[in-house]
């Protein structure tokens, strides 16, 4: 069976049916091959006049005969139509890929451009902003688990392992890649008291929409797979409201001991507000059970 014809099969088969969720915080729980996992996220507006931009996915579906956990933060930039725009169709669009199961990698980076060309051609709907994502994909199949994880832009994804922070994402910062705006004809302005910009305006160097700048920006995700195991605690999807004042290990220590996943997301938006970061705070925590 194609791989969109799967996609459309069970597209409507969500599996959250222990899930107690809103728009600003909530939780669910399912097995993937015999291993426990939860989760729970929570929101916090920040500081600044603008609706809020930050939008998140947290679910689980079913392809074939593989259970699927389905997480992101989209950080949106000059409005929230398109964060918004990729809640909605980014993970339906990852899976509609034929080879999603068998090589996920390049199904996501197709997705990732597939989706990035959709809302070029809808800016005229969905304005002249962008957005940062981070998505992560649970992958179950009758022998392990294994994670995905995709990103562009600096909103991010850490696993604890035995306590121990890794950074799974890469923050895509402008000095990053200033040979490569550079030679698209862009520049990367460090004015001081300012962070590095791209055309001395965006502060990413990779993200979806931006019109105006996507001659220099590029949409294209940085991926990394690896199973989930003994070693694995949890892992974290966050935006920039919360790593901007927050290291990855001390994320992890403040919520080591919790055992709810969404008591441990609003933990650590409530320890981002408390350091004083006034940007829109996204947080999911997805804990590993045996």
């Amino acid at each position: 069976m194609a791989g969109k014809e799967i996609y459309h099969k069970v597209k409507d088969k969500v599996k959250d049916a222990f899930s107690s969720s809103g728009p600003e915080t909530g939780k669910g729980k399912t097995k993937l091959s015999g291993k426990r996992v939860k989760h729970g996220y929570h929101l916090v507006k920040g500081k600044s006049n603008h609706p809020m931009e930050d939008y998140l996915v947290a679910e689980y579906r079913q392809v074939g005969d593989h259970d699927l956990g389905l997480f992101a933060i989209f950080d949106g930039h000059l409005g929230h139509t398109v964060p918004d725009f990729l809640r909605s169709h980014l993970f339906d669009n990852i899976l509609s890929e034929p080879e999603f199961l068998s090589d996920p990698k390049t199904a996501i980076e197709k997705a990732y451009q597939l989706t990035d060309e959709k809302i070029l051609e809808k800016a005229s709907e969905l304005g002249r902003g962008g957005s940062t994502a981070v998505t992560a994909i649970l992958i179950g199949s009758d022998k392990s688990v294994k994670l995905v994880v995709a990103n562009v832009g600096d909103s991010r994804a850490v696993i604890s392992k035995n306590g121990v922070a890794e950074q799974l994402s890469v923050d895509h910062e402008p000095n990053m890649e200033r040979q490569s705006i550079e030679k698209k004809g862009g520049f990367v302005s460090n004015l001081p008291g300012d962070v590095p910009r791209v055309d001395g305006q965006l502060a990413v160097a990779r993200a979806f929409g931006d019109r105006s700048l996507k001659k220099h920006l590029s949409s294209e995700p940085y991926v990394v797979e690896e199973t989930i195991n003994e070693n694995s605690d949890f892992l974290i999807l966050a935006s920039d409201g919360l790593w901007k004042v927050m290291s990855n290990q001390e994320a992890v220590d403040a919520i080591k001991d919790f055992k709810d996943s969404q008591a441990a997301a609003k933990h650590l938006t409530e320890q981002a507000v408390n350091r004083k970061s006034k940007d829109d705070i996204s947080v999911i925590v997805v804990k590993f059970l045996c």
